[in-house]
């Protein structure tokens, strides 16, 4: 670590013979989030800073004695893989002191945001309207998808920079339109909202959401984890718990946590996820190597997958309207299994999914694990893990811009027979990434696959028992 740099936790480090230590915290209450700086004058050591108070320069923490600090988590493992496995840093918060979340639902989401609202073989203008929304919510009741997310644009904007009115809607939405359209096709709409407009409307806002029949926020934009904003985010899942709301919040703070306690804290961001390709080239098969070592180990985030845009690096151009994503079609699949959500958006345009094969495995694919297994890989190399929901298995790997072999050694399986169907890279695909080959082969605990991944490529690999039941693409 240079020493003036400033570092975002989780933090992974290995220490070479020996393992490997991730540092991150949990619990964070009436608090400052931590980072971490090496020592100018002692290189094996670090030195933690808080996030300073916004409203009280030179204070970090201001509270009234007795008070109790956040866990400082270190997570050791031989392998920096293993790490992925562990529970601890959800464990280290207290359980809901609300009995019942029954009503929290993990599921995909459609997403109006991320395509740009491109106009491609639709008879209507797409946009901010009531049209382009029902377009989504259609889609995403074909898909089997629980809900659909409207962004930004669907409230009345106020006379403040970057706030809107929440309780008022846009003309050019019908909201109870919407509604009714959605729940009569078993689709729960999701809203946006900047964090500013929460703060100062979430009292109104968040009833009048429960009585529309709304499912849940994404409010975004916070950007820091001084104490005030810490307290923000628990004030807001526990007004959203008490009118049954589910919150995922984007331009966060790293998870603490907090959603054992808050279970209807569904999800958050707080990575530099997908939408990072519509204006930059940073997101690229290495930074999603990366990824489930470090910011992983946190907690779910919502990077957002399902581009199927695919291009190479040499194709590669960052556009605000139908957006590329770098790396193959295998790729983007397997990033279901890899990335953890909950809620887990599907973020292309309706039409790119039409006619294609492979978007059968993100119908199917679970968003929530009952085990989770790592298999093999380095850190900004490669990973396979290995996924369990009920009595199926799904197995996700990608590799940065090196090709490779691995070996999926399937001894987690349970007796019996199974087949497995394996969505993998084309022989071509490293010049053709949208390229795919979909084949079946039965397996039994003693079968090791063998998995070649071209350059940025991957592979997304579903396994279920031989006769057994055939689950649904996603729970309502």
């Amino acid at each position: 670590l240079h020493p003036e740099w400033l570092v975002a936790l989780p933090l992974l480090s290995h220490v070479p013979g020996v393992g490997w230590v991730a540092i991150t915290e949990a619990d964070i209450d009436n608090y400052a989030g931590m980072y971490l700086q090496r020592d100018p004058q002692q290189t094996m050591t670090l030195d933690a800073t808080l996030s300073p108070r916004v409203d009280v320069p030179g204070v970090a923490v201001e509270a009234a004695a007795p008070m109790q600090s956040p866990w400082r988590v270190l997570m050791i493992a031989p392998e920096a893989g293993k790490l992925i496995e562990s529970n601890l840093v959800i464990n280290l918060n207290p359980p809901p002191s609300i009995a019942d979340f029954s009503w929290v639902r993990p599921g995909k989401s459609a997403w109006d945001w991320w395509s740009g609202h491109m106009a491609k073989d639709v008879d209507f203008t797409p946009g901010m309207n009531t049209d382009t929304m029902k377009h989504y919510i259609e889609f995403a009741s074909q898909s089997g998808f629980p809900y659909m997310l409207i962004d930004a644009g669907w409230a009345v904007p106020t006379h403040e920079r970057n706030m809107d009115d929440i309780t008022q809607v846009n003309p050019a939405i019908d909201m109870p339109e919407l509604l009714r359209y959605a729940q009569q096709r078993n689709v729960r709409i999701l809203l946006w909202a900047h964090w500013t407009s929460v703060n100062r409307y979430m009292d109104q806002a968040f009833p009048l959401f429960e009585k529309w029949g709304v499912a849940g926020v994404k409010i975004d934009f916070m950007n820091r984890d001084d104490q005030w904003m810490v307290d923000f985010y628990r004030r807001v899942v526990a007004a959203a718990a008490a009118h049954h709301l589910m919150i995922d919040f984007h331009g966060a703070y790293k998870p603490d946590g907090l959603r054992r306690t808050y279970p209807n804290l569904i999800t958050r961001e707080s990575v530099m996820g997908k939408e990072y390709s519509k204006w930059s080239a940073r997101v690229t098969p290495v930074h999603d190597a990366t990824l489930p070592y470090t910011r992983m180990l946190a907690g779910p985030m919502d990077y957002t997958p399902g581009a199927f845009t695919n291009v190479n690096q040499a194709q590669f151009i960052p556009q605000n309207v139908m957006p590329m994503s770098q790396g193959t079609r295998a790729h983007e699949l397997a990033l279901y299994v890899v990335f953890e959500s909950p809620l887990e958006m599907v973020s292309d345009y309706p039409e790119q999914y039409k006619g294609q094969a492979d978007f059968n495995f993100i119908k199917q694919v679970p968003a929530t694990w009952d085990e989770t297994r790592f298999l093999t890989g380095q850190p900004t190399e490669n990973i396979s893990l290995a996924r369990r929901s009920g009595r199926d298995w799904y197995i996700g790997s990608i590799t940065n811009w090196t090709a490779r072999d691995v070996e999926l050694p399937l001894s987690f399986l349970g007796p019996g027979r199974y087949l497995a169907e394996i969505y993998a890279d084309a022989p071509d695909a490293a010049d053709n990434p949208t390229h795919t080959t979909i084949s079946k082969q039965e397996v039994v605990s003693g079968t090791t696959l063998t998995v070649h991944m071209v350059s940025g490529g991957g592979n997304a690999i579903w396994i279920h028992p031989v006769g057994g039941p055939t689950r649904r693409s996603q729970s309502r």
